[in-house]
């Protein structure tokens, strides 16, 4: 009975260690599929979700672009089928601002003499004035030998108008028994020369104001107080700067051309009226005038004498071509004008072409495209830098 016993206990004791055993094995087991299970679950969601591959662009063999739908939509790049248009032609010439004469005054001198202030400071660059305004004035300054003749000629005239003066009142005593005719001939010679005593005492006392000749803005200014200064020496300029001038020169009359209308091309466009070309050459090229046409306070102010200006001129000759935007048009690595057609989805194409300016903004293709090509108008820069 107690060998029974123990037996059984001993087996007992067996199975459950086993028991335990395997449990442990299994919870072990489960836990590793369990972890093995979610990276496998993640990978399997990373693997089976909806991946986007990288959008590539890159230049082919034979010179064209691929470039990627979503990458064409991030570059916003934009493209047109052109229509076949008559436009009139223009052409740009390069040109300066002037002044125009009418507008423009010299501030000088008939005499020689020495500054003075006025009432007011002396005048500086950039400051407005109006006409008739004084800026300063200009005391006669006389050589020694003049000086002292003309004192001479003053110290003569007043013995000659008190000797007048004298017979004047004699005469004028003796009223009744003197004919009146000697009377009234001595008084107008003491009038006589005491006007002139006092208009050489003036000449000597005298200066000259120096007055602004035009409305306008000082743009030189040589006047210091104090400074003396030759006769019909230049002492300033005035600019009326709302009335300005632009000078181009061309190779040929642009009275031959026709000139229907004309702008400048720097930003913001100023609206230009033609006024003429000369007729004698200058350096081998001749001159022509256009005038600025309703300009505004911030418009004059970017405006100076002698600006470089680029003058876009529309003529009255049409050509027939493609109208597309200026940007549309970019330079190749050998310097040579092009545009980028669309000839696929992904796909594009530059093609030489020969154009000429319509206006700042506009171009007109004559050469190089057909009817059905699908020309890039936004972006064309950013397609030729893919290399």
């Amino acid at each position: 009975m107690r060998k029974t016993t123990s037996f059984t206990w001993a087996t007992k004791t067996f199975l459950t260690f086993s028991f335990m055993l395997i449990l442990m094995a299994l919870a072990s087991n489960v836990e590793a599929d369990a972890g093995h299970g979610k990276s496998k679950d993640i990978t399997t969601n990373i693997t089976t979700g909806r991946a986007h591959p990288p959008q590539i662009s890159y230049r082919l063999a034979d010179g064209s672009v691929y470039l990627a739908k979503e990458t064409q939509r991030r570059l916003a790049i934009r493209t047109q089928i052109p229509p076949l248009e008559h436009q009139a032609t223009s052409i740009e010439l390069a040109g300066r601002v002037i002044a125009d004469p009418s507008a423009t005054a010299r501030i000088q001198t008939a005499y020689g003499g020495r500054i003075e202030r006025a009432e007011r400071d002396i005048p500086l660059v950039g400051q407005m004035v109006k006409q008739g305004e004084t800026l300063a004035y200009l005391r006669f300054q006389a050589e020694p030998y003049v000086l002292a003749s003309q004192q001479a000629q003053l110290t003569e005239l007043q013995t000659q108008r008190r000797i007048a003066e004298e017979r004047f009142n004699r005469l004028a005593s003796l009223e009744g028994t003197v004919p009146r005719k000697d009377v009234e001939a001595a008084r107008l010679e003491a009038q006589g020369l005491r006007a002139r005593e006092m208009s050489v005492l003036q000449s000597l006392n005298t200066r000259e104001p120096i007055l602004a000749p035009i409305d306008g803005v000082i743009a030189k200014a040589d006047l210091v107080q104090g400074q003396v200064v030759n006769p019909q020496q230049v002492l300033g300029e005035v600019i009326n700067s709302s009335r300005m001038l632009i000078e181009v020169v061309s190779p040929k009359p642009l009275v031959g051309l026709g000139v229907a209308s004309a702008s400048t091309k720097e930003s913001p466009p100023l609206q230009l009226k033609f006024i003429g070309s000369s007729p004698v050459m200058r350096d081998g090229l001749i001159p022509s005038l256009f005038s600025v046409m309703s300009i505004s306070q911030h418009e004059r102010s970017s405006l100076s004498i002698g600006q470089p200006m680029t003058v876009l001129i529309k003529t009255q000759q049409y050509l027939k071509g493609f109208v597309l935007p200026a940007n549309a048009v970019v330079r190749s690595p050998s310097n040579e004008a092009i545009v980028w057609t669309k000839e696929s989805a992904e796909r594009f194409v530059s093609k030489p072409v020969i154009y000429t300016l319509l206006d700042a903004h506009r171009v007109l293709v004559t050469h190089g495209l057909d009817e059905e090509s699908r020309v890039v108008i936004d972006g064309a820069p950013l397609i030729s830098q893919i290399r």
